[in-house]
């Protein structure tokens, strides 16, 4: 059965959480879109980074699954063109030069398909430029989740829908769909919340079927408790830290 749609907040992406694209501008620089490519933003959310990449003088589609997302995304870019579209399924007649991806396919739990569907829209010798969520990714977060939803007697894993693969396991699932893996590296990257209220905030954004999972009227207490449990090792010196780990990869197609 295929994991239920998570239903975005978009403002509240927008508003409290900017960081996601605003890290990954310094993968724009790796991609180095050179006007007149044919260019996909793979998983592109509410469009900064496509607008970034617009910006370099590239042909530049913005692909996303979320409703939401891809509505914030045209509201925000009327001038660039965005598609709703699941990556999976995904089919171009006209090839791009080079795919770009940032905090988006840890999302999508289909690697494999995913994989493919990217060579598909590949031409030969197009690249795949990518940052996802890589292997110990939020390990404190997650756990902290397990925790709270067990003692409510949920089983934690209805609440992973989110995968963060090793450099190994990455290579080796865009190397069988015929994607040549160029360089790769997996880091660390500790990454600042806004306010005395970033780890609850977050927690709504971005884990939001793990607190549906509960009676509604538990679901306050349970996110207070996973707050606290996270203070000790994720508030420091007065503010929160996500204990990000990031899978960067650039791989050709062959």
């Amino acid at each position: 059965m295929a994991p239920a749609r998570t239903a975005w907040d978009a403002e509240l992406y927008e508003a409290r959480h900017a960081f996601v694209w605003q890290l990954g501008q310094g993968l724009i620089d790796l991609l180095d879109p050179k006007p007149g490519e044919r260019i996909l933003d793979l998983g592109c959310g509410t469009g900064q980074l496509t607008d970034k990449i617009a910006e370099r003088g590239a042909e530049v589609l913005g692909l996303d699954a979320s409703p939401e997302m891809i509505g914030q995304a045209r509201q925000n870019f009327p001038h660039l063109r965005f598609v709703l579209k699941d990556a999976a399924q995904m089919d171009f007649e006209k090839k791009f030069n080079a795919i770009f991806s940032n905090a988006a396919l840890h999302w999508m739990l289909d690697c494999s398909s995913v994989a493919a569907a990217i060579a598909r829209a590949l031409r030969t010798g197009g690249r795949l430029v990518l940052e996802m969520g890589g292997k110990g990714n939020i390990a404190h977060i997650e756990a902290a989740i397990s925790r709270v939803l067990t003692r409510y007697g949920i089983d934690a894993e209805e609440a992973r829908r989110t995968f963060y693969p090793s450099v190994g396991h990455y290579a080796s699932v865009l190397e069988s769909a015929g994607l040549e893996v160029r360089f790769a590296t997996l880091f660390d990257r500790p990454t600042p919340l806004e306010g005395d209220q970033g780890m609850e905030i977050w927690l709504r954004q971005f884990k939001p079927y793990a607190l549906e999972l509960l009676p509604p009227a538990e679901r306050r207490t349970a996110l207070t408790e996973m707050v606290e449990q996270l203070r000790p090792v994720l508030y420091r010196e007065g503010a929160w830290v996500a204990d990000y780990r990031r899978l960067r990869i650039v791989a050709v197609k062959v």
